[in-house]
């Protein structure tokens, strides 16, 4: 095959709707992908192209789309996807057509498609960790708060039998929202969230309604050196939107925070800021897809195959040395071992490591085993009231 005939993968990464700005940082994080493949040689000598499409947040969009790249733009490689239920749109088409799914978000866990690549967290590597560091420095009474659709509520599963099973706690109250929420249906759970005194908050409220928690939360008055705000999926992006003031304090688990000290973060950093400005900010999700298409880029340049028998023997047990630390996709779940962290977000809008693992989280989509990983304490919470 000629060198010139480049190699397209589809993108679906939403640019309006409720999960744009989320959405936004996984096209960074794949356009930095492919740049940096290109300037290198593309693979084997062909350049990397995306077909990108913007399906407004909207799973219907997605499916219909990803239907489109496939049948009308021939492309065996779909990356996008950020709510699980845009991923579940897509999920029988690319089973229907045998193509790949390269799906980069943190997700609920409990599920396993030939068809998809899972590059975020599972709940091993970012759940178990919050509710130990949590419950260990400020009690094991949580209230959950969450959006309105399957993420949260499985999520929010999760967390209550952790909570219950590992810790002998109590959620003691359980809330939902839609996904355009306004600010004002925060108030009366926050209102709630005051009387009970939870020890802290859980949330897996997604996309832009994030910033009206935290905004109801610090209207209320309420402290989080004394009842944080836990999240996997509040980052960088959503601090940048809501101002560093209102999540200075309250907490997050991921695998990368734009903080982390590796020489392949600060590399990407580099790039990243030259490419897209000084002004814009990384996180989880950025660095996943990032990940992902290197991945990708990798694999097919040692199988010599964009299909998916070929490419995923290839891709089964790859590692790369992302921003994170070197990672690696479990050969037998197609999940990617990674290296869980917890962050407390900082004044400049950051977040301040306060515990990471030493090494590398395989990934048990299943919960069977709830490893949390070889944990090193980077920063007590000096002055909280449970803190050590």
């Amino acid at each position: 095959m000629s060198s010139d005939i480049p190699v397209n993968i589809g993108l679906l990464y939403s640019f309006s709707g409720v999960t744009a700005a989320q959405e936004l940082s996984q096209w960074r994080g794949a356009t930095q992908a492919i740049v940096e493949i290109n300037h290198h040689g593309g693979i084997n000598g062909r350049p990397l192209n995306a077909i990108h499409f913007d399906p407004q947040s909207d799973d219907a969009q997605f499916r219909a789309l990803s239907e489109q790249l496939i049948v009308e733009h021939e492309v065996n490689v779909i990356f996008g996807g950020y709510t699980s239920s845009s991923r579940k749109a897509m999920s029988p088409i690319v089973e229907k057509y045998r193509r790949l799914l390269f799906y980069s978000q943190l997700y609920e866990g409990f599920e396993f498609s030939d068809n998809i690549f899972y590059g975020g967290a599972a709940p091993n590597q970012n759940c178990v960790q919050l509710a130990d560091y949590l419950t260990g420095q400020f009690g094991a009474r949580v209230y959950l708060i969450g959006s309105r659709y399957i993420y949260p509520y499985e999520c929010n599963r999760n967390m209550q039998e952790l909570i219950l099973q590992r810790h002998d706690g109590a959620v003691i109250g359980e809330r939902y929202l839609d996904l355009n929420a306004p600010y004002e249906a925060f108030l009366p759970i926050i209102e709630e969230i005051s009387k009970k005194q939870p020890d802290f908050i859980f949330s897996t409220v997604v996309g832009q309604t994030v910033p009206f928690l935290y905004q109801a939360y610090q209207a209320a008055g309420l402290d989080p050196a004394r009842m944080p705000i836990g999240s996997l999926n509040t980052s960088e992006t959503e601090i940048a939107i809501m101002g560093a003031e209102l999540a200075q304090g309250h907490f997050s688990s991921a695998p990368y925070f734009q903080s982390i000290d590796t020489k392949a973060n600060q590399s990407a950093l580099k790039q990243f800021h030259q490419q897209f400005g000084p002004e814009l900010t990384t996180d989880m999700n950025w660095e996943a897809t990032y990940s992902q298409v290197h991945l990708f880029a990798k694999a097919m340049a040692e199988c010599g195959s964009d299909h998916i028998y070929p490419l995923s023997a290839a891709l089964r047990g790859s590692q790369f040395d992302a921003p994170q630390g070197r990672i690696r996709i479990d050969p037998l779940n197609q999940h990617t071992g990674l290296y869980p962290r917890i962050g407390m977000a900082n004044e400049s809008g950051q977040f301040t490591i306060v515990q990471e693992s030493r090494r590398i989280v395989e990934p048990d989509p299943y919960m069977t085993h709830q490893i949390q990983g070889d944990w090193v304490t980077k920063l007590t919470t000096v002055g909280y009231p449970h803190a050590t």
